[in-house]
């Protein structure tokens, strides 16, 4: 056996405890535990070396081992996974461009020339490349800044993508994005190049020109390109007075035709105020009220009014209905008015209710019949509705609604404690769905 072997073979013979401390004799009272110089088991240390290598390197090759390889995929995966409702309140402050630039302009100007520089003409053109540089990272680092702290439209969630395409138009955000970029791209580039150009200047007077040149040159592409950074702000303003809605929070919304009185019931029943005129798509947006039953709290979303019409045909206000319905787990209170006050009729309330009610039959539902106290023993029929229709179950839609519906009035005050007590009933039943759904993911997770 080789000098080498024995030596390693003495040191793993040795206790961890002889190798670590050894006593001291200096102290009356009694010997007392030292640090000694640590030793590491070096058998142990080659093993654990060469089983890294062997996965490690493959014919040659780097091969990533496993435990690496998952933690990567992890970490992509997370960059990747759609983001929880909520993005919308952290965008960032977004400048105005004039005061970015003007801004800018100051900080840059009060950069000095390095200390030291004795000859006239090299401190001049160091100046000048100094405060173009800095003109350009002052103009540029915000519009980095936003387009990295404004999320990317596909890890939103579904509810706030549609919220996005839906209030700005289709491709409206990313071209607003993609433009600021390409004018930060176009700062950098032409910072770069004056700075450049005044560092080769040959004398004071050249080097006070170049700096001149770079400065008008950033400023007149800010000046012309920089309104995109005003349609960002514009943008961000929009999105950050979007209702926050909490997706474990039961929410109740309520849906029906234009002008049927759902805004009087949001008034009526949450802390919601939303305005309340006589004429269609008066909700023109989501709005968002909060009820509290029995010390607990939940949502209540007044949605803009359904017309009778497919799909392609719906204007964005109705669109922002429907994904409501789709992205959100939300209870339905469906509000009917066949008073004839509305301007839909109930042969047309009854085609958009049938269609919305298959659609979402995994919706938790309750049906409302408003505007009690103008109804009259027959029913209101419009011009245009066929009165000889054969349908029975139109005709008795006609008359009373849909099988089941509670019969309120916000003026005469009809029904009311009887709505108030379904809906917290309904808000109850929507909270253990949630707390379900929730249970069943953590299972699967």
């Amino acid at each position: 056996m080789s000098a080498t072997a024995n030596l390693l073979q003495q040191l793993c013979q040795y206790s961890s405890t002889s190798l670590l401390f050894r006593h001291s004799k200096l102290s009356k009272k009694g010997s007392y535990l030292v640090p000694k110089m640590v030793m590491y088991p070096i058998p142990c240390f080659y093993k654990c070396m060469q089983s890294t290598s062997y996965e490690a390197v493959v014919q040659g090759s780097y091969v990533p081992s496993a435990d690496a390889s998952q933690k990567t995929e992890a970490k992509e995966k997370a960059s990747t996974t759609a983001e929880t409702v909520g993005a919308f309140q952290k965008l960032p402050m977004v400048m105005p461009s004039v005061d970015i630039l003007y801004s800018a302009l100051r900080k840059a100007k009060r950069v000095s020339p390095t200390k030291g520089i004795a000859n006239v003409a090299k401190r001049e053109r160091n100046r000048g490349a100094k405060q173009l540089d800095a003109l350009m990272k002052e103009l540029a680092i915000p519009l980095r800044t936003y387009i990295e702290d404004f999320p990317n439209k596909k890890y939103l969630h579904p509810y706030e993508k549609s919220l996005v395409e839906l209030t700005l138009g289709d491709g409206n955000y990313e071209e607003v994005l993609g433009k600021v970029e390409a004018l930060r791209k176009k700062v950098v580039s032409v910072g770069k190049e004056h700075a450049s150009i005044c560092a080769k200047s040959l004398s004071k007077r050249e080097a006070g020109e170049r700096l001149s040149e770079g400065m008008k040159k950033l400023e007149e592409i800010f000046l012309r390109e920089g309104k995109v950074v005003d349609e960002l702000l514009n943008i961000a303003k929009i999105l950050r007075a979007m209702p926050v809605v909490d997706l474990e929070t039961p929410t109740l919304c309520l849906v029906g035709a234009p002008n049927v009185g759902k805004s009087s019931l949001v008034r009526l029943l949450s802390t919601g105020k939303p305005e309340i005129c006589n004429y269609p798509f008066t909700t023109r947006g989501i709005l968002m009220g909060h009820i509290t039953f029995s010390y607990q709290n939940f949502q209540v979303t007044d949605t803009p009014g359904l017309l009778r019409r497919h799909d392609e045909d719906r204007n964005n206000l109705e669109k922002l209905t429907l994904a409501v319905l789709s992205h959100l787990p939300t209870a339905v209170l469906y509000v009917h008015d066949l008073s004839g006050e509305c301007g839909t009729s109930p042969s047309d309330q009854f085609v958009i209710y049938k269609e919305i009610r298959e659609r979402f039959s995994n919706h938790l539902w309750l049906d409302v019949l408003s505007k009690c106290d103008l109804l009259e023993e027959s029913p209101v029929v419009y011009v245009t509705e066929d009165v000889n229709c054969d349908d029975y179950e139109l005709a008795k839609y006609r008359k009373m609604g849909p099988d089941g519906a509670l019969c309120v009035s916000v003026k005469s005050e009809m029904g009311l404690d009887e709505l108030k007590s379904r809906v917290h009933k309904l808000l109850g039943s929507q909270f253990m769905k949630i707390k379900g759904n929730q249970e069943k993911l953590e299972v699967c997770g």
